[in-house]
């Protein structure tokens, strides 16, 4: 065994962190980012996770390519969009620390997204443990 790898049997996560990648979004709606805004903000309401801040920022395409980065701050860390509109790219994060599961969040964007864009598709769903530690103890709220 070497440094990276000892103690990989003895760890533990306070966190976790969910990505979605989708292709082909399009949902036919006007000021897109607005939209996914609502549905990231309704998504945390529904899961009962506290809303810290919430904040979208479009891009023209002059300085950065079209599209949009939307983020949901909650209490238990955040849960983010990022939009390549030309490319019909749309990339969703979810990370909780808390005693929220952010799959459940993420299955709830996910059927709110599936129910607009009729061509949508999930390419990529991964989930990572964050805040990685030895102490189990240090799991308890």
């Amino acid at each position: 065994m070497n440094n990276l790898t000892d103690g990989l049997d003895e760890r533990f996560a306070h966190g976790r962190h969910v990505y979605l990648d989708y292709v082909n979004f399009n949902p036919g709606v006007e000021e897109i980012d607005t939209w996914v805004l609502s549905l990231l903000r309704s998504s945390v309401n529904e899961c009962g996770v506290k809303e810290v801040h919430a904040h979208c920022e479009v891009f023209d395409g002059v300085e950065s390519p079209p599209g949009f980065a939307a983020i949901v701050l909650i209490d238990e860390s955040h849960v983010t969009a990022h939009c390549y509109s030309e490319k019909g790219w749309l990339a969703i994060d979810a990370f909780t620390c808390g005693t929220h599961d952010p799959n459940d969040l993420a299955d709830i964007i996910h059927a709110k997204l599936i129910a607009k864009c009729e061509n949508l598709k999930l390419m990529n769903r991964n989930v990572v443990e964050r805040f990685i530690h030895g102490d189990l103890s240090q799991n308890k709220e």
